[in-house]
């Protein structure tokens, strides 16, 4: 009869761990607000895909789209970085959150008017680019901001449970309204969904963070960059993290063609599908939201890239919905838990005055890769066919979390070097928290 008091009090305590960030008060408003925005996003981003598809029919052409919303990013991050460094991040947050609002309801505009067409289908997306290049680093950046060094990482974790958690309910709720009524009211309910975090950034009780930064923006941008090449273990993530997103990420921009030509399952099928990748990738987050500590982040972001990669391969091979589906569950798995295990050792190991810079460089690795990626894999997927070209994808990532983690012990080294001397210029010993409340450093024991 005792154990079960220690049962319910150990989930207790596994809930109260997994979730520590929301006690910030800054972070629940972000958090909620978020999760009614993400919801539209991901409408809008299965809505986007569809439209094209219906429009065209065309591999190269939703290849051709994505680089066009996502080359931006690539090019714009570093601007984006270095004015988040520079300026209020709570105040660009909110001013990309409503550019990008009104960018979707001109969309939805255009499409229910009748009056869309590829060209400005390009042109709106390019632009959505612009703003997201200026929105992820300054976002990244101010989650220190909302919830302090100490809960960092489970912040980090939690918004891409908060991400990922609406991946599996937009893409549905999409897949429905686009059959249902077309793809206009989707890009018109992302325009809606906006007024939720923007509300909750203005409700903020932010304090002002005095920046003083000198020399010129250029200079300022190339400081960040010189960080990230002097440091190993940094330069070693985002170096792994540019290859999955040239050749493996894309997949997504393929689905429409595996939805309905090979698996048959149409617009409610290409729904179905992007949410079981959404699944995969909300366990991965909160796998990573219940972790307490650094501790084996460096192999998980070798692992995952690898297992990611096999079920790439598996999934490509599939020729039946149902399987389709459950292999895109570890497809996302492993996808999130490379890129979030990577976002949260770069935020420990970055000071704060040079956290956006090195964050657009990540967004330039992680989304500034993924047009050339996916342009590529239009291309290809049109020579060669889809599943052959989602398979090479898979074999890159395998081959390049195999190399990352014969660099391991190299890592190990150079990243607690730069764990502890963030943790010292916080004006507090670097600690890890482990399960049982002792303490103990970060990346003692296996990594």
């Amino acid at each position: 009869m005792s154990s079960a008091p220690l049962t319910n009090s150990s989930f207790a305590s596994r809930w109260k761990t997994t979730f520590r960030a929301l006690k910030h008060r800054n972070f629940k408003l972000f958090f909620s607000g978020q999760l009614v925005s993400l919801i539209g996003t991901w409408m809008q981003t299965i809505a986007e895909s569809w439209l094209v598809y219906r429009m065209t029919g065309s591999s190269v052409l939703l290849g051709s789209i994505g680089f066009a919303s996502q080359i931006p990013v690539f090019l714009f991050a570093p601007l984006g970085g270095a004015a988040a460094d520079r300026v209020s991040r709570h105040k660009l947050v909110i001013a990309t959150q409503a550019s990008a609002m009104t960018l979707a309801l001109i969309y939805a505009t255009l499409i229910l008017t009748n009056r869309i067409t590829i060209k400005e289908i390009f042109v709106l997306a390019a632009l959505l680019g612009v703003v997201n290049a200026f929105d992820i680093p300054a976002r990244q950046a101010f989650m220190v901001e909302m919830v302090g060094r100490e809960d960092l990482m489970n912040a980090i974790a939690l918004n891409s449970s908060m991400f990922n958690g609406a991946r599996i309910v937009g893409p549905a709720v999409a897949g429905v309204l686009i059959a249902k009524i077309g793809e206009g009211w989707c890009f018109f309910g992302n325009g809606l969904s906006y007024v939720a975090v923007i509300s909750g950034l203005l409700m903020m009780k932010v304090t002002s963070v005095e920046r003083r930064p000198t020399g010129s923006p250029t200079a300022h941008i190339i400081e960040g960059f010189r960080f990230v090449r002097e440091n190993i273990p940094i330069r070693d993530i985002l170096l792994l993290l540019g290859v999955i997103s040239l050749v493996a990420m894309p997949y997504a921009v393929l689905m429409p063609i595996f939805a309905d030509r090979i698996l048959h399952g149409g617009a409610r099928g290409l729904g179905a599908l992007m949410g079981a990748t959404g699944i995969g990738a909300l366990l991965a987050a909160l796998t990573l939201a219940a972790k307490s500590g650094l501790r084996g982040l460096g192999k998980f972001v070798g692992l995952a890239a690898i297992g990611f990669g096999t079920a790439l391969i598996a999934f490509s091979q599939s020729r039946t919905f149902w399987v389709s589906l459950v292999l895109l569950v570890p497809v996302g798995y492993g996808m999130m838990l490379e890129t979030t295990s990577s976002n949260t050792l770069i935020q420990a190991m970055v000071p704060d005055e040079l956290r956006g810079r090195v964050l657009a460089v990540y967004t330039m690795m992680f989304m500034g890769m993924a047009p050339l990626g996916s342009l590529f894999a239009g291309l290809l997927a049109d020579r060669l066919g889809a599943p052959l070209t989602l398979s090479i994808g898979g074999v890159a990532a395998m081959v390049g979390g195999a190399i990352f983690l014969t660099r391991i012990k190299e890592f190990r080294t150079g990243a607690r070097e730069l764990i502890l001397a963030q943790g010292l210029a916080g004006g507090d010993p670097p600690q890890q928290i482990v399960p049982d409340g002792a303490v103990a450093p970060p990346f003692s024991g296996e990594d």
